[in-house]
């Protein structure tokens, strides 16, 4: 019998997250930069552009083909495809293979670029698409919103909901580069200018108490839109998502443990159960709500730390109420603590906080606590109300 032929490879992936406004100014050379890093030579590229961002800023469209006309000694512009924005746009596998279909028509190969400008929906969707043609087209991921720009476009994964669940498709595949253009956070609306907020307060509390106060010192100037702080909080929080990729040991989540996933257990279902009428960042406030108020029922945490996270996230503007009623619905929802389970694979592993910015790993879940937390957090949310 022959021996078993064993090998062992590293492969280093590097990416960079730049931080600009008016990418698309033709003063900007930012995007002919990046590329030109790749090779100094006309590139194709291929532009998709969720439809919510091409309504806000209607010329977007010529900006970008203007500006690929300004540098054409480095970037081919193919197309500008215009795609369905927000999470439906995971739901529809016709928009994969659209995106498929141009880059087969447009002969992009692995020495082209895709390049996604949207929300975080969008940039899941397309980075998919990119990932799978060819083995692997390289993206450059334009994100447009408070929630992309802090956390979804910086990590290492793309993804499409199918059978109902959220991500059940997807791969791991790293952006060439991730681009931070702060002009597209001006048009948003008040929902997703404060949603996105809550994967801040999620990394803070899990990671760095110092920026849980900072966003708690700060929590009405970001209610009122300043861009000044809301630009620091996007650039901690992103600073600490990569942190975690890069150093946290599971980049690509082969383990059991997803500490980035704090609250996302019950957030991933309530999206499903309201067919994502609700906004991720909204669902994620709600569950982080939900498992700090856990936390604090088995003693891990005190009751003032409770109140802090729960003061923040409404002084914020987030509505902490879970649309849960009848004994059905709380049965559904908590269905998602093994949906979240069997996503990664392995044991059960939720993370919980022991104290604001440390984390606690938990492999057991009381149902029966958890109960009792959802009313906490329900009633405390309408008391404020009443």
């Amino acid at each position: 019998m022959f021996k078993p032929i064993i090998q062992n490879f590293t492969v280093t992936y590097q990416y960079g997250l730049h931080f600009t406004e008016g990418l698309f100014n033709p003063e900007n050379t930012l995007l002919k930069d990046i590329v030109k890093t790749y090779k100094d030579e006309p590139v194709k590229l291929l532009f998709v552009i969720d439809d919510g961002v091409s309504k806000a800023h209607p010329n977007l469209v010529a900006s970008v083909e203007s500006y690929c006309d300004t540098y054409q000694e480095n970037l081919k512009h193919t197309s500008s495809i215009i795609v369905q924005g927000g999470e439906e746009s995971k739901n529809d596998q016709s928009l994969v293979t659209k995106i498929l279909g141009e880059i087969n028509e447009r002969a992009i190969c692995r020495h082209s670029f895709v390049v996604v400008i949207g929300g975080g929906a969008v940039i899941d969707m397309v980075g998919f698409a990119a990932a799978i043609a060819h083995r692997g087209v390289k993206l450059i991921r334009i994100p447009t919103t408070v929630l992309s720009q802090n956390d979804s476009a910086v990590g290492v994964k793309n993804s499409i909901n199918y059978f109902g669940k959220k991500n059940f498709i997807g791969t791991f595949a790293p952006a060439f580069a991730i681009i931070n253009d702060t002009d597209f956070l001006t048009t948003l609306d008040q929902r997703d200018w404060i949603a996105g907020i809550a994967e801040a307060l999620k990394v803070a509390l899990i990671k760095d108490a110092d920026f849980f106060e900072y966003i708690e010192k700060h929590a009405f100037e970001l209610r009122n839109r300043n861009m000044e702080v809301m630009q620091y909080t996007i650039y901690r929080c992103a600073e600490i998502h990569m942190q975690h990729i890069a150093k946290g040991g599971d980049p690509f989540e082969s383990g059991s443990s997803r500490p980035l996933d704090f609250g996302h257990w019950s957030a991933h279902k309530l999206e499903q159960m309201t067919n994502y009428t609700l906004r991720h960042g909204e669902a994620v406030a709600k569950g982080i709500a939900l498992d700090v108020a856990y936390s604090k029922l088995i003693g891990l945490i005190k009751e003032k730390d409770l109140h802090r996270v729960v003061s923040v996230f409404e002084n914020i503007g987030f509505d902490l109420h879970f649309p849960i009623t009848a004994k059905s619905e709380m049965d559904e929802l908590l269905k998602g603590i093994e949906e979240f389970r069997e996503h990664l694979g392995g044991k059960l592993t939720i993370t919980l906080i022991s104290e604001i910015g440390k984390k606690d790993d938990v492999h057991e879940i009381d149902i029966n606590i958890m109960k009792k937390a959802l009313n906490l957090i329900n009633e405390s949310s309408r008391s404020k109300v009443e």
